[in-house]
């Protein structure tokens, strides 16, 4: 068995704590080169070195410190000796006479449980170990020995106890000491290092030898399906459409062979500007995009739509996916001045986001940087890192503090609506809305005028009925309507006779009005928040963020800008591991930094300054040395074509998620995207014309197929797979000629009734 980086990591580890006979020498053998060893020092090996160094050599060998209870745990003569009581640590053959393990079974109440605290108290079965290897003999064998040993048994150990995984430690030290099968860490090991070689010298495509390798035996691949069948196929792949029928005729027209025909027809497909809007829809599904920020109040994303076209202009120019990677995570770092990056940036706020007036803006600001740091687990790192929000991972080497670490990346990211020039290469038709919006605006305005001159009136019945003085409020209304342009007068009048009265001493906030008054007033006031955020996308702003101090927050009635004084003013956020996820119950402070299980292969230092953490972060996650990030797009392309990925769930690749079904063809398709400087068109060439994806969905033997490859896992037939909503409804369009096939631009949506759209929701604030 070709033992893993992981293992060779564990075994580092293991012999670091390895207990070597420093004050003398071995009792065991002088034959170090002997290949026969007995039980107890195996034993000791195996559990009882790393055991000691665990749990007891901090108080009893440490040397920067003085010995506990004079009890030297260092070599097998000081533990023979014992302690300052004078009785032996260890009596061998005897466990019940020996004080070291009396001590840590805690039933003899003669000597001092041991570890003290009860929380880090021996397990049952390393007590057993203990107890064992005591009446074993307690035999303690060199460190050169230990080696031997260790040769011999890796392979039985590994399967056994499987291997420990470095990281930045968990809240526990169960935690932190805990084994993992390496099966389950398939995905942190460096891609197989000169896969590429192996297979450039086949004459094949390099995916079908990958797939036939993985195929069971007896095993025979359906035949190529037919030219219609693969036009159909790579048209609705790349670009969601059905091919005409000129293209289709051309296709079966070619004199060429297949092979080559297919190649042309997979090369103009390419370059349709409908794959990139084909490419974007399935990233968009990846990010969670959306037009509105969800929740109750669903506020209009006005200026959403330029991340979305530039995620299709991305696609159809096939722009490096590591360039992509950064620009939208840290594009306005990389180029501030570049209106493309700064839209790119549109990626962080894809999450659904609201602050209302009955919101707590801590806990706004918090649901912000977990969904933040959750999407970009999943989105690259194919890892699920809310798992490891409110404790360590139950099942993958993600502890909490790397969680909260990666967190602190994005504690002074803040969100903005950026000023972007739009690109020549942007749609800005349709732009003739504004107006109908702004005409929508002062309408909106009139009414609340006119709504307010009612409640002005209904104040001054409303005192009269209650034969309170006027005076205050007449003058307060006088004020306000010289100083409250574009306001409510009664608001700010009724506000400022207000202080320091009870109830009933002033007027009622809708004061007079009848139901349908009140429902025009409503129905006014949130169309003109909406109307707020559906006029920025009309005008060069983008969805993005920037750098800075967090700025204190009471509503998202208006679109936010970037403050002049955003280094200055606001609060320099400290991130801190929290209590169960709670953002009042704050732990350890924690620095930026990224998924530490990798920092072995793969080092990172995110600076702990206002600005340059997610550039940092973004050159880390797009290196293409990270394992994660390479097969985690490959894993997607793959499944884009397939209709299921080779590793199951991409936004998992944590030991609860599938296991890929060939290993080495994704590490050939992650070393090949690399190879071919991150081009993801190159990725569909290589697929798109494997014998596997050009197969027939008809198998000659069903009952073969169906006994051999019932899952469909290993490719023997093209699987087939239904067409998506957004493929079926183009698709109807297209065929009766009413497809509009203008690229990007605002989106359209569909016209509800206000009063349906605005009525109130059963939500708090809202």
């Amino acid at each position: 068995m070709k033992a893993s980086p992981w293992f060779a990591c564990w075994l580092c580890a293991l012999l670091s704590a390895l207990v070597a006979p420093t004050h003398a020498a071995d009792d065991g053998p002088s034959d170090e080169q002997e290949t026969e060893f007995r039980q107890s020092e195996v034993l000791f090996t195996r559990r009882i070195g790393p055991l000691l160094r665990e749990k007891c050599l901090a108080c009893h060998g440490d040397p920067a410190r003085a010995l506990e209870g004079g009890l030297d745990l260092q070599s097998r003569d000081s533990v023979l000796t014992g302690g300052d009581s004078g009785k032996p640590g260890v009596v061998p053959g005897r466990a019940d006479d020996s004080a070291l393990y009396l001590a840590a079974s805690r039933n003899d109440l003669t000597f001092t449980a041991m570890p003290p605290k009860e929380s880090e108290a021996l397990q049952q079965a390393q007590l057993k170990w203990l107890r064992e290897w005591i009446n074993s003999g307690a035999e303690w064998p060199s460190p050169e020995r230990q080696s031997l040993i260790h040769e011999k048994y890796v392979d039985t150990w590994t399967a056994e106890d499987g291997v420990r995984a470095a990281t930045s430690g968990g809240l526990s030290d169960d935690w932190t000491n805990r084994s993992y099968d390496p099966a389950g860490l398939w995905a942190y090991q460096p891609i197989e290092p000169g896969i590429l070689a192996d297979l450039a010298a086949r004459e094949r495509n390099p995916i079908d030898v990958l797939i036939e390798d993985e195929m069971p035996t007896g095993l025979k691949p359906a035949p190529r399906a037919s030219r219609r069948t693969l036009i159909r196929r790579a048209t609705f792949d790349l670009t969601g459409l059905p091919p005409t029928p000129a293209e289709v005729d051309a296709f079966l027209g070619d004199a060429r062979s297949d092979v080559a025909a297919f190649s042309a027809v997979v090369e103009r497909l390419l370059a349709s500007p409908h794959y990139g809007e084909r490419m974007a829809q399935h990233w968009l599904d990846v990010v969670r995009y959306a037009d509105s920020a969800g929740f109750a109040n669903d506020f209009d994303r006005g200026n959403a739509w330029r991340y979305r076209d530039y995620v299709i202009r991305s696609f159809n120019s096939d722009k490096p996916f590591d360039q992509f990677v950064r620009e939208q995570i840290a594009g306005d770092e990389i180029e501030p001045d570049n209106p493309e990056a700064i839209i790119a940036t549109g990626f962080l706020r894809m999450g659904p986001w609201e602050l209302t007036a009955m919101e707590v803006a801590k806990i706004a600001r918090q649901r912000f940087l977990d969904d933040v740091t959750n999407s970009v687990g999943e989105t690259f790192l194919g890892h699920s890192l809310q798992c490891a929000r409110c404790h360590d991972h139950k099942f993958d080497p993600v502890p909490t503090r790397d969680y909260y670490a990666i967190q602190a990346v994005f504690a002074t990211t803040q969100l903005a609506e950026r000023s972007a020039a739009f690109l020549s290469e942007e749609n800005t038709t349709g732009f003739d809305e504004e107006r109908y919006l702004q005409m929508r605006q002062r309408d909106y305005d009139q009414t609340l005028d006119q709504l307010d001159s009612i409640l002005l009136d209904n104040a001054q019945a409303w005192y009269a009925e209650r034969q309170l003085p006027t005076a205050e409020w007449n003058e307060a209304v006088a004020k306000e309507k010289q100083s409250t342009p574009h306001r409510s007068i009664f608001d700010a009048a009724r506000n400022a006779v207000r202080q320091g009265k009870a109830e009933g001493q002033f007027p009622p906030r809708f004061v007079g009005f009848t139901p349908e008054q009140f429902g025009l007033d409503r129905v006014a006031r949130k169309g003109k928040i909406r109307l707020r955020w559906e006029l920025d996308r009309y005008r060069p702003y983008a969805l993005a963020v920037y750098d800075g101090r967090t700025p204190t927050l009471n509503s998202v009635d208006v679109p936010q800008r970037v403050p002049e004084d955003r280094m200055q003013n606001g609060i320099l956020e400290v991130t801190c591991i929290l209590a169960g996820g709670d953002p009042f119950s704050s732990l350890e402070p924690t620095t930026p930094g990224v998924l530490s299980v990798l920092l072995e292969q793969l080092p990172a230092k995110i600076p702990n300054t206002i600005e340059g953490r997610r550039k940092a972060l973004a050159d880390w996650i797009a290196n293409s040395n990270n394992p994660l990030t390479t097969r985690v797009i490959a894993n997607r392309i793959w499944q884009w074509h397939f209709g299921e990925a080779i590793a199951g769930n991409p936004n998992n690749f944590g030991s609860t998620g599938k296991r890929p079904t060939h290993p080495r063809l994704l590490d050939w398709l992650a070393a090949k995207l690399i190879d071919a400087n991150w081009s993801i068109k190159s990725m569909h060439r290589h697929i798109m014309c494997s014998d596997a994806y050009c197969r027939s969905t008809q198998h000659p033997d069903r009952e073969q197929l169906t006994h051999l490859d019932p899952l469909g896992d290993r490719y023997a037939a093209f699987k087939p797979r239904r067409l998506s909503a957004e493929e079926l409804r183009d698709t109807m369009l297209a065929v009766s000629g009413e497809l509009n096939t203008t690229l990007g631009g605002i989106p359209v949506r569909p016209v509800i009734n206000e009063e349906v759209a605005l009525q109130p929701r059963m939500v708090m604030g809202t």
